[in-house]
């Protein structure tokens, strides 16, 4: 009797919780083993668990195993002699823990201090006598001290006397801001902060001395208008107040001290108030604040949204990811900046994180499909070629083997002006050749954000509900020429003035639809939707009110009025940096290019998606839409998310995000053809 052997299924909605996460890999110090995180969905609890894993590198060691327990357990780091791993562990109510456990021989693990909010950032002291953290840090006349939580309606008032004073997925920033701190590695003391002041502090970095730490941080009294970041040094001790390194003007991110200790490796961006600019890698020197660009032969953006790994030093060398056509490569540059930087890890995948130590380098890499994997190879300080790569885990394998999942093909599409706009199409799943199928045009948010070859859990999904999917990297996307990214500047801006939003990017994202109806034979040309997130709800918005190309279009978490927009963001003058002009001098420069602005002429069918407690996009763009295009009589749907932010479809609970999946497969199914199969979603 011979063997049934069961075909894979094709990906629904509820497998979304599933889906498994590797990240933040770090190599011990020698080299030999990898420690990273695993995160997996908790439908339970309706959250994420996320916990340690340590991998071997060379086959004669055990193969990954977990470290710690399915808690929420992030932040891996090797004590300097590679005996221990601190971490953080944080709580359903947002405090964290600081823990220090034994990598070999089992043990306690050693809780060395408490923080009242989630740890983003932790690093040994090179002599291993602290470690260095960020955190919030609640004010205590505002929120409560010790273990005393006040209500809101407990509190006084709060202060606000500059822009910036929330964030979107952090909440309340004024009377809460991101301080480094340093406390004894054995935990005698209690955490101090070493960044005074209310103003926000990110991307620590020990000295090789452990005496001080870089970190980036707007403190001049205009911080909130320049939107510029310096790097600073403080004393680990706090006795002494930070010091500015870099002269003022750019925004510094993510500093890395030379093993030296005297230079220090960043990402920079020369004008903040100038969006966009593909971010270059900088060396600076510490005594004379002298800057050595590295990256700008390239051409490229070198720190991309979402990716915060600092610049690697491995030895007279710097490693840092660089943005490529719907790629994210690692490259290695000398860092006096002579020759040219070169590629270390490249192809057609994405490579989100990654780290150095030992002659070993680990990454994660992502493709189309599958969310990520790690791998290691040799790479030697001495500029040596790194060696063939070996995958070290497999932990997102028994997914992509459970379902049928789609690749995509890259396609290119003349624009109307004639220019070459990089494209992809992704088949439904089980096409039948003759047969005809509704297609999806995706959009992506930003704008300066790009499309590629990742795992998309909603170009997968899309697929195997019957739909084709297209999507491209229009103008104002990044992973290309600073001229491309920067050619939806408004036209009234100083420097490089550009065509606005809904231009020459509208023109794009409609020649990529077009394109691929004419060249690909399965897209039923007449069943076709849009839809998009953030900015990618801009286009959306923007199409519907300029084409009646649509049967049906999802515009989610959108821009729809770039002017109320601009006052009510959580930042302040990011639209600005595109328009030019600010909003009082040029109010009608915003309008403009405000989808809200051609409401009149939106006939088309639309589902409105947004989070209430979205501060990137305030739900108000959503409900400026839904209500003008109800007192005009036309019949959107809007659903509101109560609890998420803007971050929904990608780190928003796992319930939310299957509903959100649902709506969106049910609401086309419904307009381009299909059976509506959840109950109650019209």
């Amino acid at each position: 009797m011979s063997e049934v052997i069961a075909e894979p299924a094709v990906m629904t909605p509820a497998d979304i919780a599933r889906l498994r996460q590797v990240g933040n890999p770090r190599v011990s110090p020698g080299g030999g083993a990898v420690a990273f995180t695993v995160t997996d969905a908790d439908m339970k609890g309706n959250r994420y668990a996320r916990r340690i894993w340590l991998a071997q590198i060379g086959e004669a060691g055990p193969g990954p195993r977990p470290f710690t327990g399915p808690g929420s357990e992030v932040l891996p780091r090797w004590s300097p002699d590679g005996s221990r791993l601190a971490f953080a562990a944080i709580g359903d109510d947002g405090r964290s823990q600081i823990c220090v456990l034994p990598v070999a021989g089992g043990g306690e693990r050693f809780v060395v201090c408490s923080a009242a909010a989630p740890v983003t950032e932790l690093e040994w002291a090179p002599d291993a006598s602290a470690l260095a953290f960020t955190a919030r840090d609640p004010d205590p006349g505002q929120y409560g001290g010790g273990e005393e939580k006040r209500r809101d309606q407990d509190m006084p008032p709060r202060r606000i006397s500059r822009l910036l004073f929330r964030f979107n997925g952090a909440g309340w920033t004024a009377d809460r801001p991101s301080r480094v701190f340093v406390v004894p590695a054995d935990g005698s003391a209690p955490p101090r902060a070493v960044t005074p002041g209310p103003f926000e502090a990110a991307g620590l970095a020990w000295a090789p001395d452990s005496r001080s730490l870089a970190f980036t941080s707007g403190r001049d009294e205009d911080w909130d208008l320049n939107l510029a970041a310096d790097i600073w040094v403080a004393s680990a001790d706090g006795t002494n107040p930070p010091q500015r390194v870099t002269s003022g003007g750019a925004g510094y991110s993510l500093p890395a001290w030379s093993l030296a200790g005297d230079r220090i490796a960043c990402y920079v961006n020369p004008t903040p108030l100038e969006s966009p600019r593909n971010r270059q890698v900088a060396v600076v020197d510490v005594a004379s604040g002298k800057e050595q660009i590295l990256t700008a032969r390239l051409d490229r953006n070198c720190a991309s949204l979402g990716i915060a790994v600092s610049p690697t030093w491995i030895g007279d060398d710097v490693l840092f990811a660089v943005e490529d056509r719907g790629n994210v490569h690692l490259y290695r540059a000398h860092a006096d900046g002579s020759g040219s930087p070169s590629q270390v890890a490249g192809g057609d995948r994405w490579i989100s994180e990654w780290d150095w130590a030992g002659g070993t380098l680990a990454f994660v890499a992502s493709s189309p499909l599958t969310t990520g994997e790690l791998a290691t190879a040799d790479l030697p300080a001495d500029g040596a070629v790194a060696s063939t790569e070996r995958q070290l885990t497999q932990l997102t394998r028994p997914f992509s083997d459970a379902f049928t999942l789609v690749s995509p093909e890259r396609f290119t599409a003349i624009s109307a002006d004639g220019s070459e706009v990089e494209c992809w199409v992704m088949a439904p799943v089980g096409v039948t050749p003759g047969a005809r199928y509704p297609a999806l045009l995706n959009v992506h948010g930003g704008p300066f954000t790009q499309y590629g070859n990742r795992f998309v859990d909603e170009f997968q999904l899309q697929t195997a509900a019957g739909f084709g999917v297209v999507y491209c990297n229009p103008r104002g996307s990044a992973g290309y020429s600073e001229q491309w990214g920067r050619a939806i500047r408004g036209p009234e801006c100083a420097h490089d003035p550009g065509t606005g939003w809904g231009s020459v990017d509208f023109a794009d994202v409609m020649a990529c639809l077009e394109t691929a109806c004419e060249s690909f034979s399965w897209i039923d040309s007449d069943r076709v939707g849009i839809l998009g997130g953030s900015y990618g709800g801009f286009m959306t918005s923007w199409a519907i009110g300029h084409t009646s190309r649509f049967r049906a279009a999802c515009s989610e978490r959108a821009c729809n009025n770039l002017l109320t927009m601009e006052h009510s963001a959580d930042i302040a003058g990011f639209i600005r940096s595109y328009v030019g002009p600010d909003h009082l001098a040029d109010p009608a420069a915003y309008l403009r290019h405000s989808p809200v602005s051609y409401v009149r002429e939106m006939t088309t069918p639309l589902l409105i998606l947004h989070s209430e407690d979205d501060l990137r996009c305030p739900i108000s763009q959503a409900e400026e839409l839904f209500v003008a295009l109800r007192l005009l009589g036309r019949d959107p749907v809007m659903y509101r998310f109560p609890g998420e932010n803007h971050e929904l479809s990608r780190s928003g609970s796992p319930r939310h995000r299957i509903t959100r999946a649902e709506l969106i497969l049910d609401w086309f199914r419904h307009h381009l053809g299909g059976e509506v199969t959840a109950a109650g979603h019209q």
